[in-house]
């Protein structure tokens, strides 16, 4: 399993695993407002068009994923240490793609699959999945 925060480059072989990691301080926020935030991570691959491969709500309760990556990739929040990941198993050559974590205003209990609803971005790293 390789780690990178949002802001490094990832590359592994097909079938491996990677994580991905974002904190409070990558979106600009004020640490004490991170429970405010609902969550995402997007992809775009070049060529296509961006995907929110997954969303995660205010409290972490609730997660919503793209049918591409349901059952192989996972995301969770820590509200105490303001700290966002993308756990991603089974990895394929289709997954290789910039991937952004971001966040927007929580509106209640649920996140929603929809770019537009988030305001706030990382940097974006690359993660390349070799076949």
């Amino acid at each position: 399993q390789v780690q990178a925060a949002e802001s490094e480059e990832g590359m592994v072989q097909a079938g491996g695993s990677l994580r991905l990691s974002c904190t409070s301080t990558t979106f600009g926020l004020i640490f004490d407002d991170f429970d405010d935030y609902v969550m995402a991570w997007l992809r775009q691959a070049p060529g296509t068009e961006r995907e929110v491969v997954g969303c995660i709500s205010w409290s972490g309760e609730y997660t919503h994923y793209s049918d591409s990556v349901k059952g192989r990739f996972t995301i969770a929040r820590n509200n105490d240490n303001g700290t966002l990941s993308l756990q991603m198993n089974g990895l394929k050559p289709e997954d290789t793609a910039m991937y952004y974590c971001v966040a927007g205003p929580s509106n209640g209990r649920y996140c929603e699959m929809t770019e537009s609803k988030y305001e706030y971005w990382g940097q974006g790293t690359q993660v390349t999945v070799s076949s």
